[in-house]
């Protein structure tokens, strides 16, 4: 069993949904006692929170860079960050190491399409949702149309993921109210909704809503326990 390597804490609310599904997947695969062998860098995430806010994204990507390092010196086979947003330094973070890092939006890009659905509507953070590193990977690697929620409907989104979920708060109200913004969203033409931040699977799910629902955490945590028990085919970045 290769070893995978998790870039976790932001938040640590959805990087434990990680540790739990990937223990969880590799027991289903392998039955009895098998688990997952992990290592895990888990970071301060209120430090990585004042670099987004001060748009010093160099310096995010120097220390996930550094830690991705770390993860391979100590015998990860493959990175894995545990967030969508920060997937906006994939290629920094993947140039500084030489093992494949897996990502987010080419394995649930990759699961809209095989489901045969081309408009999701993108729900995340407001720097997945407005910025092209998420979305437009989304258009040219994989033919899809996404859509993202109107200006007030985005900022309920964000301040719901920062300001609730990431702190372990979830309220039956902010449920409604992403209900009501995915029913906005299929009136606009979304044929399916992407959780497109690691946190929101918390609040809402496939339960809650009357539309095909990929919820990137689970599918990104299935995908490293693929790549783990052995699947090189699973989308990564292409190693060095």
């Amino acid at each position: 069993m290769r070893t995978i390597g998790l870039l976790g804490g932001m938040s640590w609310e959805s990087t434990a949904v990680y540790y739990r599904r990937i223990n969880e997947e590799v027991r289903a695969r392998l039955g009895g006692l098998h688990s997952a062998e992990v290592l895990m860098r888990s970071v301060n995430f209120d430090d990585i929170v004042t670099l987004q806010r001060a748009n010093e994204w160099e310096r995010a990507a120097s220390l996930l860079s550094g830690l991705a390092h770390d993860l391979e010196r100590a015998g990860a086979a493959c990175i894995v960050i545990c967030t969508n947003t920060m997937h906006k330094l994939a290629e920094a973070v993947q140039g500084s190491v030489s093992v494949p890092l897996l990502h987010i939006a080419d394995v649930t890009g990759a699961a809209v399409a095989k489901a045969g659905c081309r408009r999701p509507l993108l729900l995340a953070t407001r720097y997945t949702m407005e910025q092209d590193f998420y979305i437009g990977r989304l258009r040219d690697k994989f033919d899809l149309d996404p859509l993202v929620p109107d200006a007030d409907d985005r900022t309920t989104v964000h301040q719901t993921i920062f300001d609730e979920l990431c702190q372990g708060i979830v309220r039956e109200d902010s449920r409604r109210r992403f209900q009501e913004i995915v029913a906005r969203g299929h009136a606009q033409g979304a044929d399916s909704v992407i959780l497109g931040c690691t946190e929101i699977g918390l609040l809402i799910g496939g339960k809650d809503i009357d539309l095909p629902v990929f919820d990137s955490t689970l599918i990104h945590a299935d995908t490293a326990v693929s790549f783990a028990l052995g699947n090189d085919d699973v989308p990564q970045l292409n190693a060095a």
